[in-house]
């Protein structure tokens, strides 16, 4: 989309089908539609990279959509010289080894008519369709004139709403940059830092999410050269002066094939270069590298159980790293990648890395979403229209390409008018690259970047009704809103029955989610007088003491010895229960799971028998979380005094974000009333937990 010239100062280690000339296609082109026989030369590349992965692929649309662009972009000339239309056969070909099918190609080589020449979209509408009319527009760029300093970002927000519809445009995107970031050499070096660092903040991040690691691992490489020309000299030197490195891995190889032989699973052991920055995060890594470092082994078999027949066969016959397995087979990355991941020691030591995957997995390894082919189009084998929408029975749309990521994204930015918040707020996102999945009480699930808190969560549960969350639940454990989630958690968000009530600015703290921050900021903004700061020694909880009883019905094996019941956790029958002598004789009882028990263990002290005799009396301290209300403690006093347990003591803290903990210690006049008084205590308005100390 721009006119750098294809000059790069960056060698590309990618092996496989070499580097065409540009130019000798650029001399054809200029030649011109009328030139029959010059025009099958100027697109038989991508023609025949298309072939491979299509063989029944119709090419006369694509030779049409030639056609046009180079009649439209005749006379325009990059900044090297070259004939622009280099650029669109450059960026097609990028996709078609990929393998995206014809509608894709199609688009990409007219993805710069409209933004660049009089071209309009109505004109590619109604010569190609609606469905190529929509991934031009997508990634045309909004003009500058019209937008200002805002033009880069709208234009980004733009593509990315046109992506939620049709992944393709992006696709179409991520080849257009990665084309001029090869082509970057005779750009001003400022300039060249510029487009390098929006490549590095969210283009990278994009290519990553949606698994097309072919252009993301180049576009990586160019980046690094041209942001940290000294540390990318250093590793290419490395690099150079290890030729023979991965010949360490080729003897692991040759012996993985012959095990894989000798087991009968038929198999592909290649040997995978690394790229430039992986080769630098290995060498910061591990400091000096060794010849295995360099490279990695890539496994291929037919079916996904033979993944697994691999991964023993290489277990059995070799020395595993056990910290270095994961299995992204039986659960998937985020982007799609399957695989599995372990390392070996070879014979003398050297340590190998092994991916193992079936060869569709290799595909969507390489090329991600492209892969999939066109995901919209009908079961018939016809083509929809990316702009429309293909719908479930639900209305949800059947989409694979629509991961919770992208999702998440759509639905913050409308929340984000402001071109700066929302460039801030989409680089912020997109440097998140790991994801969990937290599930809902109601079976639902929610996807959240990793170290997402419970903040996070209530946002993406309900959007702004989360203002009035006051806690949370996770895995059934009463927690505050700021505790970081894991993958796999359960979590239920309590909300507050005042609807007015407000987040808390320390709740930016804890939020990483942009939806979560946006929200919460607008309301912060919107309500000064709600944004109270913590306050840094809060007030001593308000206490209440009753005259204490001694009197326990627990019998110890010490006759005669003084019993007292453990204040800590307040054991009553038919609690299992143990004992220790403390000064003075007394035995003090603790229920058999309390914390203190572990702690005498540890510390050599002898426990002592304890059962419970026939008096029934008992003391326990029950802890009431609940909303603030008024009314609230008269209500629960009211059902402790129903319940004929006297009150020892009360201990009422300040309310914090609205929620108030009550501290009874209670003398019940038989134990099996304590289960009846805990759930009469849940049902008074307001009280959503009560536990035992």
């Amino acid at each position: 989309m721009s006119a750098e010239a294809p000059k790069s100062d960056v060698p590309s280690r990618r092996r496989g089908r070499p580097r065409l000339d540009f130019r000798r296609l650029g001399r054809a082109a200029l030649l011109g539609p009328n030139a029959r026989d010059r025009l099958s030369d100027a697109i038989s590349h991508v023609a025949e990279a298309h072939r491979a992965h299509h063989p029944d692929a119709d090419l006369a649309v694509l030779h049409k959509a030639y056609v046009l662009a180079e009649s439209s972009h005749r006379g325009q000339f990059r900044k090297s010289g070259e004939p622009y239309i280099t650029h669109p056969l450059a960026v097609t070909l990028i996709l078609a080894e990929l393998g995206a099918e014809t509608t894709t190609l199609t688009a990409s080589l007219l993805h710069d008519t409209v933004e660049d020449t009089d071209v309009t979209l109505e004109q590619v509408r109604a010569e190609f369709g609606e469905e190529v009319c929509y991934l031009v527009d997508g990634v045309t760029k909004l003009e500058k004139v019209d937008y200002g300093a805002a033009a880069e970002p709208e234009t980004f927000r733009k593509m990315l709403v046109a992506t939620g519809s049709d992944v393709r445009v992006m696709s179409i995107k991520l080849a257009d940059r990665l084309h001029n970031m090869r082509t970057l050499g005779v750009m001003r070096p400022e300039k060249q830092a510029r487009i390098a660092r929006v490549t590095r903040d969210v283009l990278i991040p994009l290519a990553e999410r949606l698994g097309v690691q072919a252009l993301k691992t180049e576009l990586e490489d160019l980046v690094f050269a041209i942001l940290h020309p000294d540390e990318y000299e250093r590793t290419r030197a490395l690099v150079a002066d290890n030729p023979d490195a991965c010949d360490a891995l080729d003897a692991i190889a040759e012996r993985v094939r012959a095990v894989l032989r000798e087991a009968g699973i038929p198999s592909e052991v290649l040997i995978r270069p690394r790229h430039f920055v992986s080769v630098h995060r290995i060498r910061l890594k591990r400091g000096e590298l060794r010849g295995t470092d360099f490279g990695r082994l890539l496994v291929l078999v037919a079916e996904d159980a033979d993944c697994y027949a691999v991964l023993g066969e290489l277990h059995t016959c070799f020395t595993p790293l056990i910290s270095e397995f994961k299995d992204f087979i039986a659960a998937p990355k985020f982007n799609l990648y399957q695989s599995l991941h372990t390392a070996v020691a070879g014979p003398e030591g050297a340590v190998a890395e092994v991916l193992i995957r079936t060869h569709q997995m290799h595909k969507v390894a390489e090329a991600g979403v492209i892969a999939l082919g066109n995901p919209y189009a009908a079961t018939e084998g016809t083509e929809t229209s990316g702009a429309a929408d293909t719908q479930q029975a639900d209305g949800e749309r059947a989409d694979p390409t629509r991961p919770g990521w992208l999702s998440r994204l759509l639905a913050w930015q409308e929340s984000a008018p402001d071109p700066d918040t929302f460039w801030t707020s989409l680089q912020a996102d997109l440097a998140e690259d790991r994801e969990i999945t937290v599930f809902r009480t109601d079976g639902g699930a929610l996807g959240l970047p990793e170290a997402a808190s419970c903040v996070d969560a209530a946002y993406a549960q309900y959007g702004e009704l989360a203002h009035a969350c006051i806690g949370a639940r996770v895995n059934g454990r009463l927690v505050t809103l700021s505790t970081q989630l894991g993958d796999g958690d359960t979590v239920q968000l309590l909300l507050a029955q005042d609807a007015a009530s407000g987040p808390s600015s320390d709740w930016l703290d804890h939020a990483r989610t942009p939806a979560a921050r946006i929200a919460i900021t607008k309301w912060l903004a919107e309500h000064p007088e709600g944004a109270k700061p913590a306050t840094s020694a809060p007030r001593a909880p308000a206490a209440v003491f009753a005259g204490r009883r001694t009197a326990a019905n627990a019998v110890t094996d010490l006759p005669h010895a003084p019993v007292r019941l453990a204040g800590c956790c307040t054991p009553v029958p038919p609690d299992a229960v143990t004992g220790f002598p403390v000064r003075g004789g007394t035995v003090t009882v603790h229920r058999a799971e309390c914390p203190a028990v572990a702690r005498m263990r540890a510390l050599g002290r002898a426990p002592v028998g304890v059962r419970w005799g026939d008096a029934s009396e008992c003391r326990v301290t029950l802890v009431v979380e609940s909303f603030g209300r008024t009314r609230l403690l008269a209500d629960l006093t009211e059902v402790i005094a129903m319940a004929d347990a006297a009150i020892v003591s009360a201990v009422v803290e300040p309310p914090s974000e609205q929620r108030v903990r009550h501290t009874y210690t209670l003398q019940l006049p038989d134990a099996a009333g304590l289960t009846v008084l805990m759930r009469a205590m849940r049902d008074v308005a307001g009280v959503y937990d009560v536990s035992r100390a």
